[in-house]
């Protein structure tokens, strides 16, 4: 598989691989067998995390949106990774994920949903913490799904920017309830008991 894999990258050129890429993806997105689709997305994660291109970024984006969190994982890796080497690529795409996800139509059922890939892109951005990881994080805080919201929040936690402090204190009094959770177990808790122990975290607020 590794000489496969080195043979395809060394073949051809970076449009090509991206127009194949990209392809791939979208087909192993829509496959109705899981447990192919499952090991194929692991190893186009791996792949489009090294071709250079914003197509790969939305790629490997729209691969953190798959239901399985094994793939979320190796997407989320591999974005992380990507941001480190070429952190420009991976912000340009989070902002083009945040502005389709705008247009997506709201309502008050499902639709409200903002995707997984929403929850998970803020703590792709703090674990790169880049300095401009602080304003990209800001827009998923005012996301209208409340779990994006809360995803935002942690990330800023763990972010530790004390800039992060003026956002989380305007969310102290959101009631909005959201379920967290660790391994096998949940967690219900409101928006603000999030925002209040992150600004705890900071050294601003008793827990």
């Amino acid at each position: 598989m590794r000489t496969a894999e080195k043979t395809l990258l060394r073949k051809r050129s970076s449009e090509e691989l991206s127009a194949l890429l990209e392809r791939e993806t979208e087909q192993a997105l829509r496959m109705d067998d899981r447990d192919e689709a499952i090991m194929r997305l692991e190893r186009l994660a791996d792949l489009c995390a090294q071709v250079p291109g914003p197509r790969m970024t939305d790629a490997l984006i729209a691969i953190l949106n798959d239901p399985e969190p094994r793939v979320r994982v190796a997407a989320g890796e591999a974005l992380r990774d990507l941001g480190f080497e070429r952190y420009a690529e991976v912000a340009r795409g989070i902002e083009r994920a945040l502005e389709a996800d705008a247009r997506e139509p709201r309502g008050d059922d499902a639709t409200l949903r903002g995707g997984l890939a929403m929850c998970e892109l803020p703590w792709v951005l703090a674990e790169i913490a880049e300095p401009s990881a602080l304003p990209l994080i800001r827009r998923f805080l005012g996301h209208p799904d409340p779990d994006v919201a809360a995803a935002a929040i942690e990330a800023l936690a763990q972010l530790q920017d004390p800039e992060a402090v003026t956002d989380l204190k305007g969310l102290t009094n959101d009631s909005r309830e959201v379920t967290l959770e660790d391994f096998e177990d949940e967690e219900k808790t409101t928006i603000g008991e999030l925002a209040r122990d992150a600004l705890a975290m900071l050294g601003l607020e008793p827990r």
